[in-house]
């Protein structure tokens, strides 16, 4: 009996590992379910990047669907995916952008809100500009509450304020057609 049950413990850690690694081929990492969606957004009381006496809340949202996307000057798909967007605004979608910034983290450096200003400017200049503004998630601590985990990332956020969608990586015409324009076009007729 303890033979066999030497033999068969190592044959079943085999065959959970292998069944465990093939799921993993055949699986979209860029498709998590995500515990926000269909909630409402979580309160905020945040600056523009731009005007920082200008704050937005939760009620800055109600009223029209909106696209919040995270996004980053440091983020390479963020410039990837800033024209497109720039299209999209030029054909009447309402996009606000949160800003996710790294510099306040003293691993990564610091920078004065003026650098981080004119970095932004330079950028949105260079790419376009899809933003309705900017909100300046100084902290990341909002980030967090959207259960973000970097940058590019799209919520889609329903007339009544509601997270709808939770998109992880960049918009592109694809994902715009296959996936987030017909969630918001549905929202629009709601």
């Amino acid at each position: 009996m303890k033979k066999w049950s030497l033999f068969a413990l190592p044959l079943v850690l085999f065959v959970s590992l292998a069944v465990f690694l093939y799921q993993g081929l055949f699986s979209d990492p860029r498709s998590r379910p995500s515990s926000v969606v269909d909630t409402p957004l979580p309160p905020m009381d945040l600056p523009d990047l731009m005007f920082p006496e200008q704050r937005y809340s939760v009620t800055d949202f109600e009223g029209k669907v909106t696209l919040l996307n995270v996004w980053g000057v440091w983020c390479v798909t963020c410039a990837i995916e800033l024209p497109y967007l720039t299209e999209l605004r030029q054909q009447g979608v309402n996009i606000v952008g949160l800003y996710y910034d790294q510099d306040v983290d003293p691993d990564f450096g610091q920078k004065t809100l003026a650098e981080i200003q004119q970095e932004v400017r330079l950028k949105l200049n260079q790419l376009g500009n899809p933003y309705q503004y900017n909100i300046f998630d100084t902290y990341r601590d909002y980030s967090l509450d959207l259960g973000v985990t970097g940058a590019p990332e799209t919520f889609v956020i329903d007339k009544t304020g509601h997270i709808r969608m939770h998109h992880i990586g960049d918009v592109n015409p694809r994902v715009w057609e296959h996936k987030i324009g017909p969630m918001y076009q549905r929202l629009l007729q709601e």
